[in-house]
């Protein structure tokens, strides 16, 4: 593997119940380098409901098996469990323990002391501005901020890998905002983080990253997709200019970008 390289996904292949949803997939995300700034990255991963990107997302954290391929980390090595924090669309948080709570049993999991727990949930919860909402049950919290306090439960150990799923469904356009605002920050924590976003929000998700890929099947005679999945298209925001920019979404490029690919969704 080229040592630019932070994830590495080569040839996966998945077959279930005789469907064959993901075939040779190839997926590889490069670690971003910024003189004089601390930079992790964030790609997305883009593709129509039902095409397999729960799937993947799957194999990458270590939760299932694929029938062939394999899942590469920073260092060369194969990308075990321990390495990835997932955040699934519901978030993994306990409804009968508080935000605080929520967060210490995590570090406890993760082989943290008492103090170190409580030490670790404080600090996260500062910075993720939920200190004065600590003592509230999940139930109590709004969807953004349910959001962000499940982003800190998988931050209570570094993982240099964070797998988000449909991070930016139901948030309204403030808590949105806010959302990818932190995911900026998570990631630029530290040069070797990497977010992989599994998302249907493509203008959200072009904002936050700066990797897209589009995940899709090919089309038959007929021009309806066909056959198991594999990665049809690789955007890299960083060379056109639209990345860790302020203000890019409202450019001529990232709108005509937006589109395009809003059109390669109906070939998928």
């Amino acid at each position: 593997m080229a040592a630019d390289l932070v994830l590495d996904v080569r040839g996966v292949s998945l077959t279930l119940g005789g469907n064959h949803i993901l075939h040779d997939l190839d997926l590889q995300v490069v670690d971003r380098k910024r003189p004089g700034t601390t930079t992790g990255q964030i790609a997305a991963l883009l593709g129509p409901s039902g095409v397999g990107k729960t799937r993947l997302l799957r194999i990458i954290a270590g939760l299932d098996k694929p029938d062939a391929g394999s899942v590469i980390g920073h260092d060369g090595k194969p990308l075990t469990a321990g390495e990835v924090g997932v955040v699934f669309q519901h978030y993994p948080l306990l409804r009968h323990r508080t935000v605080r709570g929520n967060l210490e049993t995590a570090g406890h999991m993760n082989g943290l002391s008492g103090k170190e727990a409580r030490d670790k949930a404080a600090e996260l919860l500062e910075r993720f501005g939920l200190a004065a909402r600590g003592n509230l049950y999940p139930v109590q919290l709004s969807g953004g901020q349910r959001q962000r306090a499940a982003i800190a439960q998988q931050l209570m150990k570094h993982k240099t890998v964070l797998l988000l799923d449909e991070p930016f469904s139901g948030l309204d356009p403030a808590a949105l905002n806010e959302v990818i605002r932190l995911l900026v920050e998570v990631a630029h924590m530290h040069e070797l983080n990497t977010l992989l976003i599994i998302t249907h929000d493509i203008r959200a998700a072009l904002v936050a990253s700066d990797t897209a890929f589009l995940l899709g099947r090919r089309l038959d005679a007929a021009g309806k997709p066909t056959g198991p999945a594999k990665v049809q298209r690789m955007v890299d925001l960083v060379a056109l200019g639209l990345a860790w920019q302020s203000g890019a979404e409202h450019t001529p490029e990232f709108v005509q970008l937006e589109r395009d690919i809003k059109d390669d969704f109906r070939a998928l």
